[in-house]
């Protein structure tokens, strides 16, 4: 009986996400305009993919935005949740600051930053210029575009991972870290040895959660640089988008959506297999 209130979940999930799930595995086997009717060609959209100079550049740019965000914010995230434990004093006034961007809606932030840092005119970099410190703005410079873009989404990013594993710290328990305080640990040797091994499922979890997110990213790239110069900062999921409303080319860019999903399954996968491992670890 208490399954039925389940059903009205499900009935959202199907309607919501299996079905158009479904609709775009469809599409990605045909040529449509969005318009005519769809016209079957097979594996012809992957085909054109593996072809598609774009693509390459999209795809090994978001392998690159995939290696920052798994080395620069996780381990910002630890090393600050790690030293807010140890301190303890001022850590929920230093949780709020550290939070506050990710509350900020994401168009907001890359507006100000775009008007703010980086603008010729009203920014930062604007200003230095004039002041005769010649500084290139990272976004209008095909070499630095994309790095340009993820410095933004680091900003906004960062202090999430960190209120995260500082919940998951303060779950180790309390006698570990005074055991090895009177053991003279120090501050690296805690966070190596005590620490970080304590709150391993969830270190696990946020990068494997951070590489589906990196292949997803989407809005901080196309309010910024859209793309540009010259592809320079071109991801998958606009890509996509380009596809779809500019090129209308639906087809294609279900192509490209469902590559997205099969490596959000295969991080989802790997991410399963290392916890039933543990958990087989744990019950031997």
């Amino acid at each position: 009986m208490h399954r039925l209130y389940l059903v009205p979940t499900l009935l959202i999930n199907v309607v919501i996400i299996l079905i158009p799930a479904l609709l775009t595995i469809a599409l990605a086997f045909f040529r449509w305009d969005g318009i005519t009717v769809p016209s079957f060609v097979g594996l012809g959209n992957f085909e054109a993919l593996l072809g598609d100079r774009v693509f390459w550049t999209a795809f090994t740019n978001n392998l690159i935005w995939t290696a920052i965000f798994m080395i620069v914010p996780i381990g910002m995230g630890l090393l600050a949740a790690t030293m807010m434990l140890v301190a303890r004093r001022g850590s929920t006034f230093f949780q709020v600051v550290y939070f506050l961007p990710v509350v900020i809606a994401t168009a907001i932030t890359a507006r100000v930053w775009q008007g703010m840092i980086y603008s010729p005119v009203t920014g930062v970099f604007g200003l230095l210029n004039r002041m005769g410190i010649g500084i290139a703005n990272p976004l209008a410079q095909p070499s630095t575009a994309l790095y340009g873009v993820a410095a933004v989404d680091l900003w906004h990013w960062w202090g999430f991972l960190c209120v995260i594993f500082f919940a998951a710290l303060r779950q180790v328990p309390q006698e570990q870290i005074e055991a090895a305080r009177l053991e003279g640990a120090t501050f690296f040797q805690m966070m190596r040895y005590v620490l970080l091994p304590g709150i391993r499922p969830t270190i696990t979890l946020m990068m494997v959660m951070t590489i589906i997110w990196s292949f997803l990213v989407f809005d901080f790239v196309y309010i910024l640089t859209q793309g540009g110069p010259a592809f320079s900062s071109e991801v998958l999921s606009t890509m996509a988008y380009r596809n779809a409303f500019y090129d209308l080319n639906v087809g294609q860019a279900a192509a490209v959506a469902l590559v997205i999903s099969c490596i959000g399954l295969v991080a989802t996968f790997f991410y399963i297999r290392i916890q039933a491992r543990e958990h087989e670890h744990e019950a031997g």
